[in-house]
């Protein structure tokens, strides 16, 4: 069978960058975790950080994940490596897509778990060195009121990999009741998969 995915990302699959060998041998400032073992795949993060300079100085991470979720976690370590701890929060998987060239539209989602993890670890280091001022406190708007599903609930299932409004409904259970939501529920769909996803 021909290989589905780009050399680049490949090469990040086969030769990943930055593995964590030792958890209890690395010395680190910022530990992130997110995913579930029992339910796919899971991510692990931690970070040294030049306190000085506000930057990452170095990255390991470790994964139960396909390809795509590897190589997306191998290239997004040597990104954040020298860049500022603010500019690191806010990657996107579509940088890494970037990054990358591209994945196949059915292993996008695999993407989000290292810069989920990033962000965990970054806010993980910020509770350790005493700097919970500048972990980011997200505001998050109910978009369905019959079922209490946010617009952060809605990011995070395209994320996940959700493309169409049937989709979102499956994931969230939103709009199954009066159906007054659609309407917001699919502009945000639309927004979210722009946002992460497209290209430019």
């Amino acid at each position: 069978m021909d290989w589905a995915y780009t050399d680049k990302v490949k090469d990040h699959f086969v030769n990943p960058r930055n593995i964590l060998k030792d958890e209890e041998e690395y010395k680190y400032d910022g530990r992130g975790m997110v995913g579930n073992i029992k339910c796919g795949d899971q991510m692990l993060m931690l970070i040294k950080v030049d306190p000085e300079k506000g930057t990452i100085k170095d990255c390991k991470w470790k994964t139960y994940g396909c390809a795509s979720a590897i190589a997306s976690t191998s290239v997004l370590s040597e990104m954040v490596i020298g860049m500022k701890l603010d500019d690191a929060y806010r990657i996107s998987p579509k940088e890494i897509m970037e990054k990358l060239g591209e994945l196949p539209e059915h292993k996008i989602h695999c993407s989000v778990l290292g810069d989920k993890a990033l962000r965990e670890a970054i806010n993980d280091y910020y509770r350790r060195s005493g700097k919970e001022n500048l972990i980011e406190k997200e505001e998050v708007r109910i978009v369905c009121q019959c079922m209490n599903v946010t617009d952060r609930e809605i990011e995070d299932a395209v994320l996940e990999g959700v493309k169409t409004y049937l989709e979102l409904q499956e994931r969230t259970k939103l709009g199954t009741v009066c159906g007054q939501c659609k309407e917001e529920a699919t502009r945000l769909l639309a927004e979210y998969r722009e946002k992460h996803f497209t290209a430019g």
